[in-house]
């Protein structure tokens, strides 16, 4: 009996097979011919697409012979579910290829040849208690245990619902916090995350529920499963908790200029893992959360976005202090990033070795904009200002004695 069984089904997946092949064989020599042919004869005289013609022949064919098949009669179940599957799949590509024709949109046209699919399935074999009655009865014994098709099948179709229907309520409910009033963003980004992570949480408890899961049967695996996690994902979960105490304390925010050890840039998003700072140079570091937690992190904007550059300066020691600090002040005020309030200033620092030592003190609110292109312009502006007032820049200077040799002794050492 098993073995008629084995063999009728063996035969109902050869026809299958080569009904499929027959088709895309008859449609490789009909399918240009017929379109020439409606080219030469066709009226109005024009032309049809090579493909769909093609497609909708091998398809046409194969239901066909299917057809014949399922009329001849096989007495197997398994048989009878292989050729109504086989039918079904031609049934629903050959709706998809038309609706698609007709110019209906990707998702109606397959959700057209989904119902197809099982419209003919449930044609074929006069309703779905034959197909669930074959699911059921294919698999195999664990222990104490039966694994069905059916049961694999209905685990698939409840993890892809569920996993739909978390990324679609997660998308809904991240919309709605976006356009809630009240909230910064960086409030919302907080509130998403743990609403993403909630979602996340139900959604496998009412996968292991749906499932009927024996949680008690898993005690050895949970064991396991938490070795792990203490031990070879430690970093993964420091990083996960890092990131939300990193939104809830908003030590950290997405917009901040931070400074790393050598990276420095604005923070483009705190993620699960890491955050995403993007240098002046265009690159996009990864930090991982533990480490803005652990090291020591220059928040620039933290309470406030206004941040002062010293921009160092040496001029002679003939100079007009007066005029060269007026000098200095204008060219800072010029520049169109730097900060009326508070406004730039001058000090001067010490007398050094080739002239005064001043320093340019201005304030910017833009440092994720970069402070080297302001200190550039700053220093541009003030060289012209100097060359218009006849002040120069020191150049290096250094003094070289030179002892000639002594009369019956030694040169000095140096």
């Amino acid at each position: 009996m098993a073995d008629a069984a084995i063999q009728q089904a063996l035969l109902a997946m050869l026809v299958s097979i080569a009904a499929f092949g027959l088709g895309q064989m008859v449609s490789r020599k009909l399918g240009p011919a017929l379109v020439r042919w409606w080219k030469a004869h066709g009226p109005g005289k024009g032309e049809l697409p090579v493909r769909p013609i093609c497609t909708v022949l091998r398809l046409s064919v194969a239901l066909l012979i299917l057809m014949v098949a399922t009329a001849i009669g096989f007495e197997e179940l398994s048989a009878q579910i292989i050729l109504a599957v086989a039918t079904g799949v031609a049934v629903g590509l050959l709706v998809h290829r038309f609706a698609r024709s007709a110019g209906t949109g990707r998702v109606i046209a397959t959700l057209l040849g989904l119902v197809a699919f099982v419209a003919a399935i449930a044609g074929v074999l006069r309703g779905f208690a034959p197909l669930l009655e074959g699911l059921n009865a294919a698999g195999f014994s664990v222990g104490s245990r039966r694994v069905t098709l059916l049961g694999v099948l209905n685990g698939l179709l409840v993890v892809a619902l569920l996993f739909i229907g978390t990324r679609l309520a997660i998308r809904l409910i991240g919309r709605s916090i976006d356009q809630a009033g009240g909230l910064d963003r960086y409030q919302r980004v907080l509130i998403q995350k743990l609403v993403a992570a909630a979602f996340v949480v139900v959604a496998i408890l009412m996968g292991i529920d749906l499932l009927g899961i024996d949680l008690t049967a898993l005690a050895v695996f949970s064991g396991a499963f938490g070795l792990a996690v203490g031990f070879g994902l430690q970093k993964t979960f420091g990083n996960m908790l890092s990131g939300l105490i990193l939104l809830m304390d908003r030590s950290i925010k997405p917009g901040d200029v931070i400074v790393v050890g050598d990276s420095f840039g604005w923070v483009n998003k705190i993620g699960v893992r890491a955050v995403s700072v993007i240098t002046r140079d265009g690159k996009e570091h990864l930090i991982p959360n533990e480490l803005l937690m652990t090291e020591r992190v220059e928040n620039w904007s933290f309470s406030s976005r206004d941040v002062r550059i010293r921009i160092a300066l040496t001029l002679p020691y003939a100079t007009d202090l007066d005029l060269a600090e007026q000098l200095m002040i204008q060219a800072a005020t010029e520049s169109p990033r730097v900060l009326a309030v508070p406004g730039p200033n001058v000090w001067l620092r010490s007398f050094g070795e080739r002239g005064f030592d001043y320093d340019i003190l201005v304030w910017i609110r833009d440092p994720e904009q970069g402070v080297g292109n302001v200190q550039s312009d700053i220093l541009r502006r003030l060289w012209r200002l100097l060359q218009e007032n006849a002040i120069s820049i020191p150049l290096p200077q250094r003094e070289v004695h030179l002892h000639a040799r002594s009369e019956g002794g030694n040169a000095p050492r140096r």
